[in-house]
């Protein structure tokens, strides 16, 4: 059995374009639960391969990657559980994650989670799910900044003890503005001070009096002694400045849809009763389907890995593969916006600008920009930059402001959060939740389901699955 805590020091990560971390040193006790956080990009996942390689002989260690090459024919799901219980069949003393549960159905993620309470052994995982950062680590480790920041607790103790010192900061900053603007009040009362005692030693002197030089000298020092103490603030700003951006939060999306909740309009979006559906010259999938959605309803879709959701999702929307039986009335397909993981809806050609321009031909260039704007693209590069050169969360966005853009009255969402970093997640919940029309929602993260306010949930299994 291995006891011995593993050292790592001075570990760096760097590509001609970045740096991910420099000079990472940090002992790692054996029975660890690790989880390993940060945007997109930030080298979490070749952290966890760095890791994999520094445990000696003693130890026994089960690693199972993010994108799973093997077993081609199953689907994301069962080609996870498989690589998973492969590990475990080790018995290891140390398990590597990376994004552990993306694929999975709410029932494996369940299970996935309590056999990750009840291991006993070093766990290190790279992951953006809350529900497995609250439930499964008792550390984490964020990449941010150059640096890997260690905190000791979970993803709700971390994000509380930042917003916390956030308050605290911006608190002691407005503290100096105002300083800053009562000594700027105090000074232009001495100063109206002097210039009026200047003005009455003119008068003393037209008159053959001594001139009265004190107010002068008075209001000299004040400008002096103001002075100094703007500088000392201004550089405590700017100290404070530096400390607010290390403690960086999501920025906010408040995005303005093209559709208001009015033009959304009322009654029946989707109706379907006495249907089933499947592929052609197949047995039926689902069948006894019976769904409404009215405007402003938010349906969620669940069940297992391979029960038929994503071929429901094709049915509404009309794919010729699938065939239908019984009553299928959907608004029209120009009315109902389609948003997957894969991001189908951007052309990896075009860019940033040209996929909104594209979209809305009418408007002018400035309008495009403040929208882009709204979705945090804001420099010259990104909005030039092809969509083929965007990360997942970037396309993400833009994915979302394609849908700001020109508003669908339904927007179908089909596992739009694997892979997303959790900044991006809490983006696409603030767009989300603003959404004005009706919503279907495939996924499996009940916080997610719950943060974007869905008010029904079906579960497929009681389409009879054939």
């Amino acid at each position: 059995m291995m006891h011995k805590p593993i050292q790592i020091k001075d570990l760096d990560l760097s590509f001609p374009h970045k740096t991910c971390f420099e000079n990472f040193s940090c002992q790692i006790p054996y029975g660890s639960r690790i989880a390993i956080i940060g945007r997109n990009g930030s080298g979490k996942s070749i952290l966890l391969k760095m890791i994999a390689s520094l445990f000696g002989e003693d130890a026994v260690v089960g690693y199972v990657p993010q994108v799973i090459v093997d077993h081609t024919d199953m689907s994301g799901g069962q080609r996870l559980n498989k690589a998973v219980t492969e590990a475990l069949s080790l018995e290891p003393n140390v398990l590597l994650l990376d994004e552990p549960t993306n694929h999975l159905d709410t029932r494996n993620r369940k299970s996935l989670m309590r056999m990750l309470q009840n291991y006993s052994g070093t766990l290190i995982m790279v992951s953006h799910d809350k529900e497995l950062l609250r439930q499964c680590t008792d550390t984490l480790w964020h990449i941010d900044h150059g640096k890997v920041h260690i905190f000791p607790g979970n993803y709700d103790d971390y994000m509380h003890e930042i917003k916390l010192k956030r308050a605290s900061i911006e608190g002691e900053l407005e503290l100096l503005s105002r300083q800053k603007k009562d000594m700027h009040h105090k000074l232009m009362q001495e100063q109206q001070r002097a210039a009026k005692s200047k003005n009455k030693g003119q008068k003393s002197i037209d008159q053959r009096k001594w001139p009265t030089v004190v107010s002068n000298a008075k209001a000299g020092r004040a400008e002096e002694t103001s002075g100094r103490k703007k500088s000392a603030i201004d550089k405590r700003k700017s100290d404070l400045t530096e400390s607010l951006s290390d403690l960086r939060l999501p920025e906010i999306i408040i995005p303005k849809f093209s559709l208001e909740s009015s033009d959304a309009g009322r009654g029946m979006v989707v109706q379907i009763s006495g249907a089933s559906m499947g592929y052609f010259e197949r047995q039926p999938i689902l069948s006894g389907i019976n769904l409404s959605l009215q405007s402003g309803d938010r349906l969620a879709i669940t069940g297992d890995n391979g029960s038929g959701k994503s071929t429901l999702i094709k049915a509404i929307l009309g794919d010729e593969s699938i065939y239908k039986t019984g009553d299928w009335h959907v608004i029209k397909r120009e009315d109902v916006g389609y948003l997957d993981q894969h991001y189908s809806t951007l052309h990896p050609n075009k860019t940033v600008l040209e996929t909104i321009a594209d979209l809305v031909p009418h408007l002018p260039h400035t309008e495009i920009r403040r929208h882009l704007n709204d979705f945090l693209f804001r420099k010259n590069e990104e909005v030039n930059a092809l969509v083929s050169t965007l990360s997942g969360g970037e396309k993400a966005r833009l994915s979302l402001a394609q849908i700001a853009a020109k508003t669908p009255k339904l927007m179908i969402l089909d596992e739009i959060t694997n892979n997303l970093d959790l900044e991006t997640k809490e983006h696409v919940v603030q767009v989300l939740k603003a959404y004005p029309g009706a919503m279907i929602v495939i996924s499996h993260e009940a916080d997610f389901l719950e943060e974007i306010g869905i008010t029904e949930v079906v579960d497929v299994h009681k389409f009879n699955v054939g």
